[in-house]
């Protein structure tokens, strides 16, 4: 049985086709009436001619609005029976050329129709046409055939095409079963095809690694669904795409790296990710090598983790070392101070000395500082945690900034962009006015010899507040981004490399998240991001927290991002 959708095109099928073999035999009879004598009415021709035109016509129409696709089909099969019929008596009855069409009818109602109808249309074939001779011989219809036969050869040629008809409905209906028999069985390795290939895409969408193929020229042709979660970009914009061009690292060759190989990616917000990605070839063994399959994982938390241990040891043996000799150093260097600025005092000295003297004062001050930066990092902090807005705390330190940057004449403006007046936290004011104040000295700094913008914005990011400070600076590269939460890390002359540390160990006990992004030549922008009040779980005004330098690191929640 065929679909509606089959049966549909196949009675339009049918129509055209009809219409095509008219218009054929229109012409070759006309041709055959110019070209020859013949008895044929020309006029009554036409007519049935036409007539089967609008027949046609009718019948196009009628498949685009009625549904019973079944019924029409008998009517086809039955006018085209009776206009055949028509036909054939008007081209000369027995001698007619046309008599073939009958056999197509048969085929027809074969191919639209259960196989009953094809012999039901070789009997209706067989009835037609021999009434149309007997009408013919015994004159009671017009006749316009050129010989006149004996009854027992009309009867002959009569009772052959019985058989003729019989026999094309026979094998017509035997081929048309077989064919449907083809298509059932086509249509079900279609739907399997098409369920195993669906099973196919869903395992490869399913996985929980990233997965890109490609075609041998590296042109992405898939993407799966955590692919484009790790990437943060849609299908759309990756297909076709060189998967070279996604990374920053070279990926892998195929036979190279066996374990796979890590590369790092930014993602349109900036964010840098480090992969693990591993290939392999795309092969079908009818037809070799179609390309290469990458799949990859997420490395970027690991890695996170990974820093964050790396920095908790450092922390620990800057701990125990600074408990361990700033005491010790810093008794003797005190006197070993006083007593050069005794010395320096003194009228025997010439300038060369006395310039020597300076320097080892000078130096012994800054040995100190880094000895007090020691102590201020290892050792215990008590916090005041309270509700604290976090404008205020940030108008306080650019004014005190802006005063500065003015006396000096530094060539430094400061832009501020707050999209909120009030942004309440649980908090230390004081320490996060350090925290500030450390971001904007590192932004000075960094913009002190060309001059520049520090761009300073608060905004609210879901169930956090987000403070940023941009500079125009030289910018740092992807390895000292990295590390710029390290102790000992600092990026300008003269620095002991804790202050950044000092203000990791701060947002972290605030329970917030602190990290970096910059680009050589584009500046430095430092971010932190400290959960709203409203998202904060009650905690008493006031309560005091002690943490030391260990206990900081361990505290939930925040984390260095490059």
């Amino acid at each position: 049985m065929h679909s509606i959708t089959d049966e549909r095109n196949w009675l339009t099928w049918l129509v055209k086709v009809r219409i095509l073999i008219l218009m054929v035999l229109l012409a070759i009879e006309l041709a055959v009436i110019r070209l020859t004598p013949s008895p044929l009415p020309i006029l009554p021709f036409l007519t049935g001619m036409v007539l089967w035109f609008v027949l046609s016509l009718f019948f196009l129409f009628l498949v685009s609005v009625w549904n019973e696709h079944r019924l029409q089909a008998i009517l086809q099969v039955l006018a085209d029976l009776a206009m055949v019929t028509l036909v054939v008596h008007l081209t000369g009855g027995i001698d007619s050329s046309l008599n073939f069409l009958y056999p197509l009818v048969i085929v027809v109602a074969c191919m639209l129709l259960p196989r009953v109808w094809g012999y039901l249309s070789a009997a209706l074939a067989f009835i037609l046409f021999g009434t149309v001779l007997e009408l013919d011989y015994y004159l009671v219809i017009p006749s316009y055939s050129t010989s006149h036969p004996k009854l027992k050869a009309l009867q002959v040629v009569i009772f052959v095409n019985l058989f003729a008809y019989f026999a094309i409905a026979y094998l017509a209906g035997l081929l048309m079963s077989k064919l449907r028999q083809v298509d059932v069985q086509l249509k079900d390795a279609s739907g399997a095809l098409e369920n195993l290939q669906a099973l196919h895409e869903n395992i490869v969408q399913s996985m929980s690694g990233g997965v890109i193929t490609t075609g041998l020229d590296g042109r992405i042709t898939l993407v799966n669904r955590a692919a484009q979660q790790l990437l943060e970009i849609s299908e759309t914009q990756l297909r076709g795409r060189s998967v070279g061009d996604l990374f920053q690292d070279p990926l892998p060759h195929f036979g190279v790296a066996r374990g796979g190989a890590e590369v790092r990616y930014v993602t349109v917000n900036g964010f840098r990710k480090t992969f693990r990605v591993s290939v392999s070839a795309l092969a079908v063994s009818a037809r070799g090598d179609l390309g290469f399959v990458y799949s990859f994982d997420d490395l970027t938390e690991i890695r996170r983790l990974e820093r964050e241990v790396r920095m908790q040891d450092r922390l620990a043996a800057v701990g125990r070392l600074a408990a361990a000799i700033a005491h010790e150093i810093r008794n003797p260097l005190t006197s070993i101070a006083g007593s050069v600025s005794m010395l320096s005092e003194a009228p025997s000295l010439n300038s060369e000395e006395r310039h020597l003297l300076q320097i080892v004062i000078r130096e012994s001050d800054r040995l100190n500082n880094i000895i007090t930066d020691f102590l201020a990092y290892s050792r215990g902090k008590q916090y005041r945690f309270e509700r604290v807005n976090l404008v205020p705390l940030l108008e306080d330190t650019l004014t005190l900034l802006e005063h500065r940057l003015i006396a000096e004449n530094a060539g430094i403006t400061i832009e501020r962009s707050f999209a909120k007046s009030e942004a309440w936290v649980l908090a230390d004011g004081d320490m996060l006015k350090q925290v500030f104040w450390n971001f904007c000295e590192n932004a000075v700094r960094a913009m002190k010899k060309k001059g520049g913008i520090l761009t300073v914005a608060l905004a609210e990011r879901g169930p956090h507040w987000e403070m940023s400070f941009a500079d125009t600076g030289p910018g740092l590269n992807p390895q000292q981004t990295e590390k710029i939460f390290e102790p000992f890390q600092s990026n300008f002359e003269g620095g002991t490399g804790l202050g950044l540390a000092i203000v990791y160990q701060i947002v972290q006990a605030h329970e917030g998240k602190v990290w970096a992004r910059s680009e050589v030549g584009k500046g430095t922008s430092f971010v932190v991001r400290l959960r709203r009040m409203d998202q904060v779980q009650v905690v008493t005004s006031g309560t005091k927290a002690s943490t030391s330098a260990g206990a900081a690191l361990a505290a939930a929640g925040g984390g260095v991002r490059g």
